[in-house]
């Protein structure tokens, strides 16, 4: 049952690939009521939308005069969040290997974090504006996209229960190489010129390695609670 408790707020929750920010910022967004934003998605429908095109991912200025020609919708409701590229529902094709090998290149140019980081904070006011909390989770929402939210948390498992759960999700028994992926995607994200994976100051770090789905929403929505 969603029951929104006290004012309704932003929260941020960062942190690297596999660490369960998807699962953890829906549940949490359920169990407040809250709207809900992933930022990843946008960012991997942007990808998907440049690679149908036919774009060098690679070529960081042909990346960024292709995506000023891309509409990208999200929704927000943590129950069924939907994602649309150019009228196209991708949450399917999102998650594919081509996307998820092209996406961290095409999130370091700077004018594609531009374009996006304006079209999440636009969701961000739109739903604070209707009175109504969000959840938002990516790599910079609590450095870059919502510097301001009252609570900002940085999510973290160590490399091989993230690569564990990411195979599992992708149907896997070999770990091996989703452990690589995430790893070149960690250094990838953390050393890009344009608003990288880093830990906000004031963020509360969580670590899920050893801690249920329910668990890590349970202590987040407590976190919420005593910041609405």
């Amino acid at each position: 049952m969603r029951s929104t408790v006290g004012t309704p707020i932003v929260i941020a929750i960062d942190g690297p690939s596999g660490s369960g920010k998807s699962s953890t910022s829906r549940g949490v967004a359920s169990a407040l009521g809250y709207d809900y934003l992933d930022t990843g998605a946008m960012y991997r429908a942007m990808t998907w939308a440049l690679l149908q095109r036919g774009v060098d991912v690679e070529d960081a200025d042909a990346v960024a005069a292709a995506a000023e020609n891309v509409s990208i919708e999200v929704g927000t409701d943590p129950q069924a969040p939907t994602i649309h590229a150019d009228g196209t529902d991708v949450a399917g094709p999102i998650r594919q290997d081509d996307v998820t090998t092209a996406v961290s290149p095409v999130s370091a140019v700077p004018h594609v974090r531009e374009l996006l980081v304006g079209a999440q904070r636009e969701v961000i006011a739109a739903s604070s504006g209707a009175g109504r909390g969000i959840v938002v989770e990516g790599r910079d929402i609590g450095t870059v996209v919502a510097p301001d939210a009252p609570l900002k948390v940085y999510l973290v498992a160590d490399t091989a229960a993230r690569a564990a759960r990411r195979a599992a999700e992708l149907g896997r028994v070999d770990t091996a190489v989703t452990e690589a992926s995430l790893t070149r995607r960690d250094t990838i994200d953390s050393t890009r010129a344009a608003s990288p994976l880093t830990q906000a100051d004031d963020a509360v770090v969580v670590d899920s390695t050893h801690l249920t789905l329910d668990e890590v929403i349970e202590h987040i929505v407590g976190l919420a609670r005593d910041r609405s």
